[in-house]
């Protein structure tokens, strides 16, 4: 019989060979930064609901770490020209420390992980951990705790990632896929009594986050039919009178959003397995409106459908457009996919432990690329201009270990990962001064974004703003 695989040692080997061309300390660097931000945004921004862009750089101007959140591409682009060991395999492509939460899996645990992959991509791993640390960096900067505790976090979150790769590398390829930190787990882990208590309240929390409490607050019914309301700029109907999308727009020509919905909702069920196909069956449209989401995401086309069941009991299906990742352009590996949304949901499926049940792609009119999922399902976020010190630092450990969790799973080479690692601080040491370095530079930008903004260079605009328009 040909020998397929190497021993456990033969490759952890091969990742402390790595070292010799790509020295840990090297991890330091970050990048290439002579670059025109502001161009590069707008490069971003374009495609996007026109109206809703001023929103996006209105959000992102509320601080250097709202803005480090709605800038990915500045990041990939930085992060190009920055050594790597050459492990590659499917990354998060975003993960700065408010994509990871808490949400309940289909047998309805709740766990905490990964949650937004629209910039998933093949790519290097260290490139997810630089955007990780470099965020810890960032926000414990806007929220005041001091240089010292910046960078205690940021090492957090490095050398959880170490250690816990570590520990996958000993295990087989179903321990680390069946792995998942639960709720219950974490709680039992907690040091601190903040820490148990804030684990405790988001548990409590997670059980009113359905789309039967949220009915109430985004629906209206009459006659048995609800419609979702309008709440602008977040929610609007795109043919309705609050609507933000221009006359000219290609989606407003059509005679209603019917077509819209149609054409996204059929493709969708095709991506479904049958029984969950099935399921749907069960629920009745009552009505779709426009949703803006995130931060980075703002102005990119977004979709909830209101659906009910034969006992009246609610559904929120959330469609949101899937653009090119902003990997794509400086990472050598390429993603076989041809369809956007379908990078997201495999790549999704393939990181995180519990995917939810109705997460599936389409193919919207104009030929724009979707996926879907439900909204909002037993989702929570880290609220952290609540946390001290301590508790985002244990919050870092949490991320970098999912982090890791999500690399051994999607890569299968955590020994290789590992290896380069070694047991020493060198990789966590040069991760903290580069996340403490680019930090550095994302206030430089920052800086950059807020004069083009005051100039009139940029429009920025705020959700207030927007509201007011609409204000009798």
């Amino acid at each position: 019989m040909t020998k397929t695989a190497s021993t456990l040692a033969e490759r952890f080997e091969i990742g402390r060979q790595l070292r010799k061309a790509v020295p840990r300390s090297s991890h330091s660097d970050i990048g290439n930064t002579k670059r025109d931000p502001i161009a590069l945004l707008q490069h971003n921004s374009a495609g996007r609901v026109e109206k809703l862009v001023p929103l996006r750089y209105g959000r992102m101007l509320v601080s250097p770490f709202t803005f480090y959140r709605g800038s990915a591409i500045l990041q990939a682009h930085d992060l190009a020209h920055t050594p790597t060991s050459g492990l590659n395999m499917q990354i998060c492509g975003d993960a700065h420390l408010s994509n990871f939460g808490g949400f309940a899996t289909p047998e309805r645990n709740l766990i905490f992980d990964l949650n937004d992959f629209d910039e998933t991509h093949p790519g290097p791993w260290e490139w997810d951990l630089k955007r990780l640390t470099a965020s810890f960096v960032v926000a414990s900067r806007h929220l005041r705790h001091g240089e010292a505790a910046a960078q205690e976090a940021a090492y957090a979150a490095a050398a959880s990632y170490q250690r816990h790769m570590a520990e996958y590398a000993q295990m087989g390829a179903l321990e680390i896929w069946y792995d998942r930190l639960t709720f219950d787990r974490l709680l039992a882990q907690a040091q601190l009594p903040e820490g148990r208590k804030r684990f405790k309240e988001a548990m409590s929390r997670a059980g009113k986050r359905t789309s039967e409490q949220l009915l109430p607050k985004l629906g209206v019914e009459q006659d048995g039919i609800w419609t979702i309301r309008d709440t602008p700029p977040g929610i609007f109907h795109i043919h309705g009178a609050s609507t933000l999308f221009d006359d000219g727009d290609d989606w407003m020509k059509l005679t209603s959003a019917t077509p819209i919905i149609d054409k996204l909702y059929k493709d969708y069920l095709g991506t479904l397995s049958g029984s969950h196909r099935q399921l749907l069956g069960h629920f009745e449209r009552h009505d779709m409106a426009f949703k803006v989401v995130g931060v980075g995401s703002v102005g990119t086309r977004c979709l909830i459908a209101l659906m009910v069941d034969p006992q009246g009991k609610p559904l929120f299906l959330q469609f949101k457009e899937s653009r090119r990742s902003v990997l794509a352009d400086y990472v050598k590996v390429k993603s076989v996919y041809q369809h956007e949304g379908r990078r997201v949901v495999d790549g999704q499926r393939l990181m995180q432990a519990a995917s939810d049940i109705f997460l599936g792609w389409t193919t919207g009119p104009s030929g724009r690329h979707f996926y879907g999922r439900q909204l909002r399902d037993m989702k929570l976020s880290a609220e952290i201009e609540l946390y001290t010190p301590e508790l985002l630092k244990g919050y870092a450990k949490l991320c970098g270990w999912v982090l890791a969790r999500a690399h051994a799973r999607a890569g299968g080479r955590a020994a290789e990962i590992s290896g380069y690692l070694g047991t020493n601080d060198s990789f966590a040491e040069a991760i903290v001064k580069y996340s403490a370095s680019y930090a550095d530079q994302v206030e430089r930008d920052y800086d950059h974004f807020a004069q083009a903004c005051r100039s009139g260079k940029v429009a920025a605009r705020t959700d207030q703003d927007y509201a007011a328009d609409f204000s009798i």
